[in-house]
């Protein structure tokens, strides 16, 4: 993890585990692989979580990508990547693959079918340096889903320079379409 200045932290372990808690509550009742259809997520595709907490999406979207799929799970977080390593081995999930970072990927240029940035744009310090990453992982005419946690303010940053068009707008997220270069 990058420590330069206008780096972000990651916030404490106790809040991590708190969050981690509630999240695990709440996400028994939520139906995630509806949510992720609704972004688009289907068999073959590279996925990645961006903010990935815990894990939750990331494998629920690693067992609707396949064998023949990817899901990056990326967090700033070290308590959320040992997180999600545990889950994937635990579920024998091999298509995953954890990212320790507050926001670059490392990954290629325009490699990610589907970014699902699920209940983080709100935490996020830097947003148009993020959306900038998400943009160059992202291949043309493909999906940037945002569900929770600043939607509204979501939906002006990312519209705002025409990279990206609002594709459908739900009651609680947001799925936009990567404008071709």
């Amino acid at each position: 993890m990058n420590e330069r200045s206008g780096r972000q932290k990651p916030m404490s372990n106790t809040m991590f585990k708190m969050i981690s808690l509630t999240a695990t509550v709440f996400y028994k009742v939520m139906n995630l692989s509806r949510q992720l259809q609704k972004s688009g997520v289907r068999g073959g595709q590279t996925v990645l979580d961006f903010g990935c907490g815990s894990g939750h999406f990331t494998i629920a979207a690693a067992r609707m990508v396949g064998d023949n799929g990817k899901v990056y799970a990326l967090d700033m977080h070290p308590l959320a990547i040992e997180a999600v390593k545990k889950k994937v081995a635990k579920e024998g999930l091999p298509n995953v693959k954890t990212i320790l970072s507050d926001r670059d990927t490392g990954l290629p240029d325009e490699s990610v079918d589907v970014v699902l940035l699920y209940r983080t744009f709100y935490l996020v310090k830097d947003k148009q340096e993020l959306l900038d990453e998400l943009h160059r992982v992202l291949k043309p005419d493909c999906i940037l889903s945002v569900l929770g946690g600043g939607v509204a303010d979501c939906l002006k940053a990312v519209g705002k320079d025409g990279r990206f068009l609002l594709a459908e707008h739900g009651k609680r997220f947001l799925n936009f379409r990567k404008v071709k270069p």
